[in-house]
This record gives C-alpha cells, structure tokens and sequence, in this order.
C-alpha cells in the first residue's frame, strides 16, 4: 500500500512540473502514464485478493 501511495505522488508531482514549468510537457505524459499503470496493478492484486478469498 506504501508503494502505490509513493507512485500516486510521484505522478502528481511529475504531473504539476509538467503543466507548470514550460517545455516540460513530456514530464505531465510520464506522470499521467505512471498513474495509469499505478491504478492498473493496485486492481490487478485487488482483483486476485478477492477472488482467493471466494475460492476457500
């Protein structure tokens, strides 16, 4: 839960430099892609938490 809190916060941060500071824009993509795959593997293990938890 750590590791996806501190992927959460680097996308953000990476996100505000890229809108603010001008000609960084790619930083805003890479933190937007970063978020992205973050909130995939946290319903990835979600998803197989749950369905473990049906099988016994």
């Amino acid at each position: 839960m750590a590791f996806f809190l501190f992927l959460i916060l680097v996308a953000v941060g990476l996100g505000l430099v890229g809108t603010v500071v001008q000609g960084l824009t790619y930083l805003l993509v890479i933190g937007v892609v970063v978020f992205v795959a973050d909130l995939l593997l946290f319903g990835a293990r979600w998803a197989r938490r749950s369905h473990q938890r049906l099988v016994r």
